[in-house]
């Protein structure tokens, strides 16, 4: 049953909405405002019913009060009114309906369950959101050097704009993470929030991605489809690796950030649409100007709030708090129960240079923990090199050892890891539920690593010709 509370001066008007919810929830009823705000900061409630008729603005600021403490509270409000004006504000305060009396029972019961429905929505928004690689607070976010706590004062402030913001740093710095945390703590944050990577959609898809197609546009185009501007009118749209972005696309980019219109590829039908920008490259845009490559007047329309995300070698205080978020995050989902590190490990996470940034600690992480058989992590499972270039730590016999080349250490984790699941994979007769219990790892995270990895056999059903399969 749902806990309400009613707030109302009339004891006729507060029978009402008493008859009408007894049977269904646990009511709590008062006529005093000091008595209702102590409800409100004592008890947890499901939804709130608040009439205006009294006091009128000491009741809209309470509307407000609650919302700001609690946005997924329900708050419905009632009154003799029917003022368009004041229905205007107590919405925009934050109420979830606005009802006038005199109420009936069936009025009252379908606003109290569209009202929760709403809520338990948004609380599975909020909860499915939080899956998601986004920090959605600024506190939340590992900032212990000075370089960092100054960068996030600065998107603290550029949040609150509207105007475009270049993220640039190198590759795993973490660029798309803080794009979402500006989106969310903006006052776009209630509208969408799309992410587009433009490196990774072939040049001829991209602008048909971007801006939508109309049926019949190009081979294959046999529907109308809406793009990523349309999706995210009203919010947020990030274009990670905008370097990428080809000429002709970047002219309509342009466009877009100057008069907020574009049309679909094959249409002629100019659509308008309210989008704040967030780019980010890991490349030097300048240098791309200078070669051609980019053009001049878009980068410094683009440009307007610079941010420049430094590297994990220069903010190690941030090092050995980040471990600890990626190993509790990874835990999670490969469910593992690890509490930490021993304190070589932690010294070799703190010496080491981390050239792949955030993404390269996460992979070693993530590896480390489906090797690591006690509650703590060790240092043989990391296998980083020793003091910033020194021999790589043995995950097994027969590691090799690193000659202090990024590319070639990356690798050769690739390469162990590999070796040690094909071993696993044999000893158990190619059967991956079981090579997942010998790894200590669920069958879905095996399952992750062999596609990642490219490991196959001739047994296993996706490797089976279609024409054998018949016969199996």
């Amino acid at each position: 049953m749902n806990m309400i509370l009613i707030y109302d001066s009339s004891p006729q008007t507060a029978a009402a909405t008493v008859a009408a919810l007894e049977e269904r929830s646990v009511l709590t009823c008062t006529l005093d405002t000091a008595e209702f705000q102590e409800q409100i900061n004592e008890r947890q409630y499901d939804l709130v019913f608040l009439d205006i008729d009294a006091v009128e603005e000491e009741s809209l600021g309470l509307v407000e009060k609650i919302h700001g403490r609690n946005p997924f509270l329900p708050i419905i409000i009632t009154s003799k009114s029917e003022r368009v004006d004041l229905i205007v504000k107590a919405i925009n305060a934050g109420a979830s309906d606005f009802l006038v009396h005199p109420l009936s029972k069936e009025r009252i019961n379908l606003s109290v369950d569209r009202a929760i429905e709403i809520r338990d929505q948004r609380n599975e928004i909020a909860y499915h959101r939080r899956q998601q690689d986004i920090v959605y607070d600024f506190n939340d976010v590992i900032a212990e050097s000075p370089q960092m706590k100054a960068i996030l004062k600065s998107l603290e402030r550029f949040a609150k704009t509207d105007s475009t913001i270049l993220i640039t740093g190198d590759t795993g710095t973490g660029k798309s993470f803080l794009s979402g945390t500006v989106h969310f703590n903006s006052p776009r944050r209630k509208k969408p929030f799309v992410k587009i990577n433009c490196a990774n959609i072939p040049v001829d898809l991209l602008e048909s991605e971007l801006f939508g197609h109309e049926k019949g546009a190009f081979t294959g185009a046999d529907k109308l489809r809406i793009g990523r501007f349309e999706q995210a009118t009203g919010g947020t749209i990030f274009l990670d690796e905008i370097g990428e972005m080809s000429m002709g696309l970047q002219t309509k980019l342009l466009r877009v950030l100057e008069e907020k219109s574009f049309e679909r590829v094959g249409g002629n039908r100019t659509i308008h649409a309210d989008v704040r920008i967030i780019a980010a490259t890991n490349k030097d845009l300048l240098q791309q100007v200078e070669k051609g490559l980019f053009r001049e007047d878009l980068y410094y329309r683009i440009n307007v709030l610079p941010v420049r995300l430094p590297p994990l070698n220069e903010r190690r205080q941030c090092l050995e708090p980040l471990a600890r978020v990626l190993l509790k995050k990874c835990c999670i989902s490969l469910r593992r129960y690890i509490q930490g590190f021993t304190d070589e490990a932690l010294a070799q996470i703190i010496a080491y240079d981390w050239p792949g940034n955030i993404r390269q600690m996460a992979n070693t992480i993530e590896r480390a923990v489906i090797l690591e058989d006690s509650g703590l992590i060790h240092a043989d499972n990391l296998a980083l090199p020793a003091a910033r270039g020194g021999a790589v730590s043995p995950s097994f016999p027969g590691a090799p050892v690193a000659d202090g080349n990024a590319a070639g250490m990356t690798n050769s984790l690739v390469s162990q890891e590999r070796d040690l699941i094909l071993k696993a994979l044999e000893e158990c007769l190619w059967v991956q539920k079981n090579a997942a219990a010998k790894l200590g790892i669920s069958p879905r995270a095996l399952n992750y690593k062999i596609n990642k990895l490219g490991i196959t056999h001739p047994h296993w059903r996706r490797n089976v010709a279609p024409d054998l399969r018949e016969h199996r």
